[in-house]
């Protein structure tokens, strides 16, 4: 089959598209044949080899995709061939391919309403945002949450996870395109995060208490702006950083307002479980629909990945196998 796969750590170049061996399914696995694979910000960071997990090399990124199930391992039980799936695996299980083996635990059933590459525009962005804001910020109903990047993949989940929570949802982009885009999904107040005055507007939406949650995507840059801005008793949950930052931490004092990092593996067996069941209902019922703003050739992975990390971001990238 045709992957691509890295050698060595370094610019997106090294990725390269090649011939492999197909793979086999192991016990508890199942083979899927994949129509399109998703590209995640967090594998470019793996890929230039600056990320806390890294994979032995050479190996196949990606873990998020779509495609039907082809062959099933020993012990698999409860799944069909033939079967429609998104997959939601580790983001270094190989998704980057026309076939990956997976555990039978990281593929879900994918409604017919939803299309191949919206399938493959689920795993780690709708996840990433159920995490965020049901496992970490433990959002309520009635309250406001401030998506701080909502254009992107994880922004526009985020949203659609938030207003069907019946949570009051701002959200912020940087291009009339993506702004745009977040209030077609449901968000009551759009900001432009490239105006200087936008975290007024925000505090003007707010009545002056802010959102009791921000979820973040860039925290080198706004997570100064996001402690003044919280609500007291407020969380702002980190999904994106890029880089050091400096923040006034006196701003947290007066409102017993908390910062919480996250990152989707550390998410145990359970807790995904849990998402998954959501994001597997909400996908059925209309509830959930996932943004695809561009999709490539496989063999063009390398552009993908200097895409992804572009400003402007509009839903998710997709390779198509």
């Amino acid at each position: 089959m045709k992957a691509v796969r890295v050698h060595a750590f370094g610019e997106a170049d090294v990725l390269t598209f090649e011939d492999v061996d197909d793979p086999r399914p192991g016990h508890g696995q199942v083979l899927v044949k994949l129509e399109a694979v998703g590209v995640n910000p967090v594998e470019t960071y793996i890929r230039a080899g600056a990320y806390a997990l890294l994979p032995d090399l050479p190996y196949i990124p990606g873990g998020d995709a779509e495609g039907t199930i082809a062959e099933l391992g020993a012990g698999v039980s409860g799944l069909s061939i033939g079967e429609r799936v998104y997959v939601a695996a580790p983001v270094s299980s190989g998704s980057y391919a026309q076939m990956m083996c997976v555990s039978a635990d990281a593929v879900h059933p994918l409604h017919d309403r939803v299309s191949f590459a919206q399938g493959a525009a689920v795993g780690v962005p709708y996840a990433t945002a159920y995490r965020a804001l049901f496992q970490k910020a433990e959002a309520k109903a009635g309250e406001t949450v401030f998506v701080h990047g909502a254009s992107g993949a994880v922004g526009i989940a985020s949203v659609q996870l938030a207003r069907a929570h019946g949570m009051r949802v701002v959200g912020s982009a940087g291009t009339e395109r993506g702004m745009a885009l977040v209030e077609s999904h449901g968000a009551d107040c759009v900001l432009d995060h490239t105006k200087p005055d936008y975290m007024d507007e925000l505090a003007s939406f707010t009545g002056g208490n802010g959102p009791e949650v921000i979820v973040e995507m860039l925290a080198n840059v706004n997570l100064n702006r996001d402690l003044a801005a919280i609500a007291r008793f407020g969380r702002v949950i980190i999904v994106g950083n890029r880089g050091p930052t400096e923040i006034d931490a006196r701003q947290t004092m007066g409102k017993d307002s908390s910062v919480r990092g996250m990152a989707l593996w550390n998410a145990s067996d359970a807790e995904l479980a849990s998402a998954h069941a959501a994001l597997v209902a909400g996908l059925a019922n209309g509830t959930l629909n996932p943004v695809v703003g561009r999709e490539l050739p496989l063999a063009e992975a390398a552009a993908a990945h200097v895409t992804v990390l572009e400003p402007g971001a509009y839903g998710k990238i997709v390779l198509v196998p």
